[in-house]
């Protein structure tokens, strides 16, 4: 019995990915959910009520000083106690590290920071804009950090990934 070989259009269709499987992007999912219920019903505490992770990476500019650099990071870990919710903390934890990988791949990002909320509502209070646009549906503490430190920031200098921890 003769095989007969694949062609490259044969070929590339056994090994392309299905577009037509990919979900949009959590951005585009999360607008569209927001947009559905209500900022306010997005934003409530028992809204998605399961521990939500928030990673942030930061790259500072080149021009900023190693002292407003720890000041930034000192003024992150501490939005743990600052950032209230009906008077009280609601941010579980937050942990930062410096970069201390050495495999090359940390495309020039410093530092990290783990935050964990009780509820997809409790981060999406956090979170703010652009999604959540009411002031009051999302945190002023947060919301007055992030313009703070954005000029710090190199550009494109921050990197967030959002993720339920155990859900594949």
């Amino acid at each position: 019995m003769n095989a007969t070989p694949l062609t490259a259009s044969q070929t590339a269709d056994k090994t392309a990915s299905p577009v037509e499987c990919s979900s949009p992007p959590a951005s585009e999912r999360l607008a569209h959910r927001c947009a559905q219920i209500g900022e306010r019903a997005f934003t409530a505490r028992d809204y998605g009520a399961t521990p939500i992770r928030h990673i942030v990476l930061l790259r500072f500019a080149n021009d900023v000083s190693i002292a407003a650099r720890e000041h930034m990071i000192e003024r992150f870990l501490h939005l743990k106690d600052d950032c209230l919710r009906d008077g009280r903390p609601y941010i579980r934890s937050v942990e930062h590290g410096r970069q201390e990988s050495g495999e090359g791949n940390g495309l020039g990002f410093e530092h990290a920071f783990l935050m964990t909320f009780e509820s997809e509502g409790d981060r999406n209070f956090y979170v703010g804009e652009p999604i959540v646009r009411d002031a009051a549906c999302f945190d002023p503490v947060h919301h007055a950090f992030k313009a703070e430190i954005g000029p710090a920031l190199a550009p494109q200098g921050a990197l967030v990934f959002d993720f339920f921890p155990g859900v594949r």
